[in-house]
């Protein structure tokens, strides 16, 4: 698989920048640096898989500043389209709280190396979401919009709902429901369509381990050639 060997790459790359930033973060740069790397039986982003229903490597490095709440940070993930094989997202935006209150604003872009420009597979998407900790679950909101969303497909707006629930054995359940609006559904592939997603996380010596069911109300092959079906994704990731 091309696009898991590539984020094989991408990974150790971003392992070895990050072997080196708590030196420079208690030397030169204020702030507080982090990591993580994920192995996932699929990358599904908005209900539709990245990877063609196929495991592949994730990663990335994020700086924070707590006492502005500032924030940037890199992503990658290996995907299988039409002449890309490797998805890597820059992003940064500002954060806080008030209490049990939380809010966030940011730019994504989504960046898809190697793949030709005539497909107009990158894009930019402003981001903003709202949260509270209510005890018994945190519960959150956001919206992202994109100007020219993937495949050129014109304005895309993403509204989605959130939560996370702790359960007894340290066990948390988390979900979410969301709908995605695109201008252009011809370009895009489908038409706009709901997304929801059930699934369970535990933590274990240090590793993350998350099982997840997600789904869609679009129809494969009438609405879709594939990828949007219903299905549950494992996955197992650690942050440093």
């Amino acid at each position: 698989m091309k696009h898991f060997s590539s984020l094989l790459a991408v990974t150790c790359i971003l392992g070895s920048a990050f072997s080196a930033a708590p030196a420079q973060a208690d030397t030169d740069l204020p702030g507080d640096f982090s990591a993580n790397v994920a192995l996932t039986t699929d990358y599904v982003f908005r209900g539709i898989s990245q990877s063609n229903e196929e495991p592949t490597v994730q990663g990335g490095i994020d700086w924070s500043h707590p006492e502005t709440g500032l924030y940037l940070g890199v992503w990658g993930s290996g995907v299988d389209f039409t002449d890309a094989t490797t998805e890597m997202d820059a992003y940064g935006g500002i954060s806080g709280s008030i209490d049990q209150f939380s809010w966030d604003l940011g730019a994504i872009y989504y960046y898809y190396p190697g793949a030709d420009d005539s497909l107009n597979y990158d894009f930019w998407e402003l981001a903003a979401a709202a949260g509270y900790d209510f005890g018994i679950l945190q519960a959150s909101l956001s919206l992202n919009y994109s100007p020219d969303y993937f495949g050129s497909s014109g304005d895309s707006y993403y509204l989605g709902a959130y939560t996370t629930v702790p359960l007894p054995y340290d066990l948390t359940l988390n979900g979410h429901v969301a709908h995605q609006w695109i201008s252009d559904n011809a370009s895009f592939g489908t038409k706009d369509y709901t997304d929801w997603s059930l699934g369970l996380g535990y933590t274990v010596e240090g590793f993350d381990l998350g099982l997840t069911y997600t789904d869609t109300d679009l129809s494969e092959p009438q609405d879709c050639a594939d990828g949007c079906g219903a299905r549950v994704v494992f996955s197992i990731s650690k942050s440093f």
